[in-house]
C-alpha cells in the first residue's frame, strides 16, 4: 500500500470515485468559456469601441462596472483573448496585461505586472514610477505593440494609491513621438461607478458612450450560464432541466453567476457523496445553504466603507424587527458614523448606498403596502440573521 493511500484509509477518508463532475475546472472562477452566455451585447460594445486602437492607431479609455456576479472579469478577459486574434489576422501585434487591483494596490506592483508581458523578471524595487512608464513605452514602440491594461478592481487601487496611476495610463500617448502610433488603451473594472471614485481629470479622459453597466443576470440568463457549464463540466444525464431551472430560480434573487455555478458545483459533489448517479433537489438545497454563507462573506468584504456603515445601522435595527423604514435605516447610519467618526453622507448619497446594497442581495427593498401613511421603501434582511451580520461587519471594519 502506498503512503498516501495508508494515510487516507487511517483518516476515515474514501476516495470516492466522480460519477458527476466530469472537468471540475470547468466551474473554476477564473474559468473563461470560450464563449459568453448572454453577453453578446457588451462584447460587441467593447470591440466597437476598441477595433479603432487597430484599424485608426487610437487609443481608447473604457470603464465596466457592475455588481458581484455580473461577469466584469470574464467578458473583459473573453474579450481580450478574441481581440488579440482578430487584431492578429489584420496584421497588428496586441497584447493585454490583467491586473487585480486588490492583490496589487500600488502603482509599481500595477506596472510590474505589466512589464511582465515583454520583460519577465524585471526587478521588483529600484524604478520609480515614471521610469516604469517610460521603460514600457519603449517596448511598445520597438516591438510595434497596442496594449490593453485591464485593472480589474481598480477602486481599490485608487482608494489606496489615489488616482495619479490612472491618469499616467489615461494620458500615456501623449508624449509619444510625432506620427507614431498610439500604443495603449485602458479598461477600467470596478463594483462602483467609476464617478464615485475617480478624480474630475481622469474622469475627464472618459467618453460618456465608453461607460459599460453589465446589469445583473436574469433567471432565464442564469438557467443558460448553468446550462453551459453542465455541457462542459458534467458527465452526461447527471444534471437534468428540473434541476437547471431549480438552480437558476434559487440564485435569481441576487442575479449572481458565480453564485449560481458555486451552487451547481457543491451540488455535483454533495451528490457523488451520496454515492447518487445524478443530481437532485435536496443536493440543491443542501449547497444553496452552504454557498450562502461564503458569497455573503464576499460580498461583505467587497463593500465601500460608507456601505458597510450603512449596512451595520440596518443590521443594529433588525434584531428584533421584520422590517424597517428608509428612515429609520438613515438614522440608524447617522448613528453608526458617528460612532466610527465619519461624516455621514446626504439622503440621496444615501439611498444609492441602500440601492447598492440591496442589488448585492445584501438587504431586501420594496415599497410599503396597506396599514402605512405614506409611500416609501421598506428594507428588510433576506437570508441573513442580524447578530451575525453585525458581528460580521465590526470584525471587517476593525481590520482595516
Amino acid at each position: 500500500m502506498r503512503p498516501f493511500e495508508l494515510i487516507i484509509r487511517m483518516a476515515g477518508f474514501e476516495d470516492r470515485p466522480q460519477r458527476i463532475i466530469s472537468d471540475i475546472g470547468k466551474l473554476d472562477f477564473d474559468y473563461v468559456p470560450e464563449k459568453l452566455v448572454h453577453r453578446d451585447g457588451p462584447m460587441q460594445k467593447l470591440f466597437s469601441v476598441l477595433k479603432s486602437s487597430v484599424e485608426e492607431s487610437m487609443n481608447q479609455r473604457l470603464a465596466i462596472t457592475g455588481s458581484v456576479g455580473t461577469g466584469k472579469s470574464s467578458l473583459s478577459k473573453r474579450f481580450c483573448l478574441d481581440f488579440q486574434e482578430w487584431a492578429g489576422k489584420k496584421g497588428q501585434r496586441v497584447e493585454y496585461a490583467i491586473v487585480n487591483c486588490r492583490t496589487r494596490s500600488t502603482p509599481p506592483s500595477v506596472l510590474l505586472k505589466v512589464l511582465d508581458r515583454f520583460q519577465p523578471n524585471f526587478p521588483d524595487r529600484g524604478f520609480s514610477t515614471a521610469e516604469m512608464l517610460e521603460i514600457l513605452r519603449k517596448h511598445l514602440t520597438k516591438d510595434s505593440v497596442h496594449l490593453i491594461v485591464v485593472l480589474d478592481e481598480v477602486n481599490v487601487l485608487v482608494k489606496k494609491s489615489g488616482p495619479d496611476l490612472l491618469y499616467s495610463l489615461s494620458r500615456f500617448d501623449d508624449e509619444r513621438v510625432t506620427g507614431s502610433k498610439h500604443s495603449l488603451s485602458l479598461i477600467m473594472v470596478s463594483q462602483q461607478p467609476v464617478n464615485e471614485f475617480l478624480d474630475p481629470a481622469t474622469l475627464s479622459t472618459l467618453k460618456r458612450t465608453n461607460l459599460l453597466q453589465l446589469d445583473k443576470y436574469t433567471e432565464n440568463e442564469l438557467a443558460g450560464i448553468v446550462r453551459q457549464r453542465v455541457e462542459l463540466a458534467f458527465h452526461p444525464g447527471t444534471v437534468d432541466d428540473d434541476i437547471i431551472a431549480f438552480i437558476a430560480s434559487i440564485s435569481s434573487e441576487f442575479g449572481d453567476a458565480r453564485f449560481a455555478i458555486e451552487i451547481l458545483e457543491n451540488s455535483g459533489r454533495m451528490a457523488n457523496d451520496d454515492g447518487s448517479d445524478c443530481i437532485g433537489p435536496e443536493h440543491v438545497r443542501a449547497a444553496k445553504a452552504m454557498t450562502y454563507s461564503v458569497v455573503t462573506e464576499s460580498k461583505l468584504a467587497s463593500l465601500g466603507e460608507q456601505n458597510r456603515l450603512a449596512l451595520l445601522g440596518i443590521a443594529r435595527m433588525m434584531g428584533k424587527r421584520s422590517f424597517a423604514t428608509t428612515g429609520e435605516a438613515e438614522k440608524a447610519y447617522t448613528i453608526v458614523c458617528e460612532e466610527f467618526n465619519q461624516k455621514p453622507r446626504g439622503h440621496t448619497q444615501f439611498w444609492e448606498y441602500l440601492q447598492s446594497l440591496g442589488n448585492l442581495g445584501l438587504i431586501g427593498l420594496s415599497m410599503s403596502g396597506k396599514g402605512m401613511v405614506g409611500k416609501t421603501s421598506i428594507i428588510t434582511l433576506p437570508d441573513i440573521p442580524a447578530k451575525a451580520l453585525e458581528e460580521k461587519l465590526m470584525e471587517l471594519m476593525g481590520s482595516n
